[in-house]
């Protein structure tokens, strides 16, 4: 199936636990090590729970936009306004189609429903900086790094258990006009 035969919609409180299991086996554990994404090196423990993902689905300035094959959820992401620009983030894809073209379609996806539904002139997310494949890729899309660095929530585990001491957070910015 091509990335065109695939349908991009909003998420409902239906997709939770859906969702939930996509966004772990792409970020954590030996599922996640099928792509490139994976996490697993850098952090243990659980990438997102339900009742977060529930609260992106039924936040009225978030949305979650997942992606459908064959009736399949295989790609998602979070979209959340905030002010003139918008936040990305739960960016996951299905491991083994990790290379197809689904994260462009749904990155592609987000940045115009971004702008036309809210307006956003940029779209913002951040990266742990040891993420260097990962910042790469952005970067191809037009993201720029922004030397912006927030701390890793060392501690909370709602955010996963690191394995090493030196994880922050880097903000990468793309204009969307």
């Amino acid at each position: 199936m091509t990335t065109a035969e695939a349908a991009l919609r909003t998420a409902g409180p239906d997709d939770v636990s859906g969702l939930v299991a996509l966004i772990q086996s792409a970020y954590r554990g030996d599922d996640s090590r099928a792509g490139w994404t994976t996490e697993a090196d850098i952090l243990d423990g659980r990438r997102t729970d339900d009742e977060a993902v529930l609260a992106v689905v039924t936040d009225p300035d978030s949305r979650m936009l997942l992606l459908e094959q064959g009736g399949r959820t295989v790609a998602c992401c979070q979209l959340e306004r905030r002010g003139e620009h918008a936040y990305f983030g739960m960016f996951a894809v299905s491991p083994p189609l990790q290379g197809a073209g689904l994260g462009r379609t749904v990155l592609a996806g987000a940045e115009r429903f971004a702008a036309a539904h809210w307006g956003a002139r940029e779209l913002h997310m951040t990266v742990i900086s040891v993420r260097e494949d990962l910042i790469a890729w952005y970067e191809r899309r037009g993201y720029r790094r922004t030397g912006v660095m927030s701390p890793f929530p060392y501690g909370d585990e709602r955010f996963g258990v690191p394995r090493r001491p030196d994880l922050e957070f880097e903000l990468l910015v793309k204009s969307l006009g």
